[in-house]
């Protein structure tokens, strides 16, 4: 371990020596970086972490109609042919950073395990487009794969929604718009290690992982400063859905946390929130990990543990 930085003695080692190597190569934190600088640092080593893809039956590029342009997407399959469940899965990066090549991995894995029609959309980021406008891609997107489910592949019956970081929290809030809309119904949500409060950066986790875990507290607030065009547009529930009045009437959901996350209390807030309204949860911590590691698993034993486990969730939907 690198002189004078002190971690848990219950971090995973696989983790441990990743950010060991971190340790010695000193990359510069993101807070420090100007928007283009991040993007690029960070999407090389998203493909590092994310290892060799897996091969699928079927990848296609898509185009999604929206208001004054289009929605970027990326549809990924076993095979061809069939109604299988459907996932629209948001990456994550904070709002600012990831898009489809970063999450490529994930997403192929996530379609192999789970034997689903997964359908990655790259939704805008900030800071040229601040909040709401991602939230605003993520239900456009949901809106359209709902209205052209079967041809997509996708059984409308069983279309869940899903993703990691701050893609879990456009996940949950387009989940919110559906429900309070009463269409479409979703099947599920799949939030991994979800950004669900952008207000406040004060929880038992924010501080007691500050440092040291990979993702910081002061990297947090640069995404949310980058995301936001105000401070009070934390408050808004879309923003920050842990704030959300009502839970109820939320597809079942999985919400995934690790244990050395900065993210680590808000989402299991979020799931016993959920829960006591009466939505089927189904939370997870998975020790020893850290944020991100779904994304990691081409480095992570864990990373590919998180990616079956989510498979089976979802080739439970409908059965």
């Amino acid at each position: 371990m690198s002189e004078g930085i002190s971690r848990s003695d219950r971090l995973d080692p696989e983790v441990r020596a990743l950010l060991e190597e971190a340790d010695v190569l000193k990359p510069p934190r993101i807070e420090t970086m100007t928007v283009a600088e991040a993007r690029a640092s960070r999407s090389i080593s998203f493909k590092k972490n994310g290892g060799v893809p897996v091969a699928l039956g079927s990848v296609e590029e898509l185009k999604i109609p929206r208001p004054g342009g289009e929605i970027p997407a990326r549809i990924y399959a076993n095979e061809p042919g069939g109604l299988r469940t459907g996932l629209v899965y948001f990456h994550g990066g904070g709002y600012v950073i990831g898009d489809l090549d970063t999450h490529d991995a994930l997403c192929r894995a996530l379609a192999h395990e789970s034997d689903a029609v997964v359908i990655a959309i790259d939704y805008r980021r900030a800071p040229e487009n601040k909040f709401p406008a991602a939230v605003e891609d993520a239900h456009v997107a949901t809106l359209w794969i709902a209205q052209h489910a079967a041809q997509l592949g996708i059984d409308a019956g069983r279309l869940a929604i899903g993703g990691d970081s701050a893609g879990g929290s456009l996940a949950t809030v387009t989940a919110m718009r559906c429900r309070d809309a009463n269409s479409p119904a979703l099947a599920a949500q799949v939030l991994l290690y979800p950004v669900l409060d952008i207000s406040s950066f004060e929880t038992g986790s924010y501080l007691e992982f500050a440092e040291n875990y990979q993702l910081t507290r002061k990297g947090m607030q640069w995404f949310a400063a980058h995301y936001l065009a105000s401070s009070e547009d934390g408050l808004n529930p879309e923003a920050s859905p842990l704030l959300a009045k009502n839970l109820a009437g939320l597809p079942p959901t999985l919400v995934v946390t690790a244990e050395f996350d900065p993210l680590r209390d808000e989402g299991e807030k979020y799931a016993e929130r959920m829960r006591a309204a009466g939505v089927a949860v189904t939370a997870t911590r998975y020790p020893g990990m850290i944020h991100g590691f779904a994304a990691m698993l081409g480095q992570l034993n864990a990373g590919r543990q998180v990616i079956r486990d989510a498979g089976t969730f979802m080739r439970g939907l409908g059965a």
